[in-house]
């Protein structure tokens, strides 16, 4: 059996995740700080090592026992990292560079979970690989630190591995209830409960979200197949939906208009995000991406089951 070592695996990726590999009988052990993800939500049969991935020693010997490492912790969120940009740097950068001088040391692949806001300034849609990028935020510019180290331990070491750029993943397991909250879960649970819908600028910023699930079986398909590639990929499937879109699926499926309040545009925030999926398509031809549609409803429909789990908006 495979051993897959998956950090951050308590939070909303890592859980289902942990799901998809262990129905294919990965043996899978989390490495999660739990500052933000949740041990009762890791499903059983995965074994939980509590640490922090800026510990050489603890990360060293947690790799050793894999064959591959899903590196996905972070600390995630660009108006928490303009909060707290050494905060960001620190775990971000300098944990993922703890990550791949382990996983050099122990011959192990590295996949690598990066993100799409190292475009930043530049307005070009859709996205694909070649463009040039500019983080307009720390957080962006701590992913960016981090999928360089990843692509130079592998072209120093003759290392495999493989970077992913992330576009607004949601689904299932991704929780409404902290400050720093995706925009998907927080507008779901707060319609759920009848409350306004915090809208930051005019609601046509657009975004590629992204189904879990097939960011899922992507991750799982790279791990099995031992993919590599020299330079970051893009991982969504070119969705271009607005906030206001958004808004309006989710009255679809709540069965009920929902209003908005109107609030002042992020800082650092980017107006538009879609990508190319010229080039995931063709390094994992056999993934078929979930539906934008299917996944919402699923996200709803965990939410319904979070209720007295889950403290209600404020």
């Amino acid at each position: 059996m495979a051993k897959t070592l998956i950090t951050g695996g308590a939070g909303f990726i890592g859980v289902n995740l942990t799901r998809a590999l262990i129905e294919r009988s990965h043996t899978v052990t989390i490495l999660d700080d739990l500052s933000t993800g949740v041990s009762t939500a890791v499903p059983e049969g995965a074994h939980v090592l509590v640490g922090d991935i800026r510990d050489k020693e603890f990360v060293q010997s947690a790799v050793s026992e894999s064959d591959s490492v899903i590196h996905l912790a972070a600390r995630g969120s660009v108006p928490r990292s303009i909060q707290d940009p050494q905060g960001a740097f620190d775990v971000n950068a300098k944990g993922t560079l703890s990550i791949m001088d382990a996983a050099r040391q122990c011959g192990v692949h590295v996949v690598f979970s990066s993100s799409s806001s190292v475009y930043g300034r530049n307005e070009v849609n859709p996205k694909n690989e070649l463009m040039w990028v500019s983080p307009m935020s720390p957080y962006a510019a701590s992913k960016l630190a981090a999928e360089s180290l990843v692509g130079a331990f592998g072209q120093s070491y003759g290392m495999d591995v493989l970077a992913f750029r992330f576009f607004n993943v949601f689904g299932p397991w991704q929780r409404p209830d902290h400050v720093y909250a995706a925009v998907v879960p927080k507008w779901m649970w707060r319609a759920i409960h009848g409350l306004p819908l915090p809208l930051d600028g005019d609601g046509r910023q657009s975004r590629d979200f992204t189904s879990v699930h097939t960011v899922t079986d992507v991750l799982v398909d790279a791990v099995e197949r031992r993919v590599s590639h020299p330079t970051p990929v893009n991982l969504a499937y070119g969705n271009n939906i607005s906030l206001l879109e958004l808004k309006s699926a989710m009255e679809e499926v709540v069965g009920r208009e929902v209003e908005v309040q109107p609030e002042p545009p992020r800082a650092a925030d980017v107006q538009a995000s879609q990508n190319d999926p010229t080039l995931v398509k063709e390094l994992f031809p056999s993934i078929e991406p979930r539906s934008f549609g299917s996944t919402l409803r699923g996200t709803y429909e965990w939410l319904l089951s979070q209720r007295g789990h889950i403290p209600p908006p404020e």
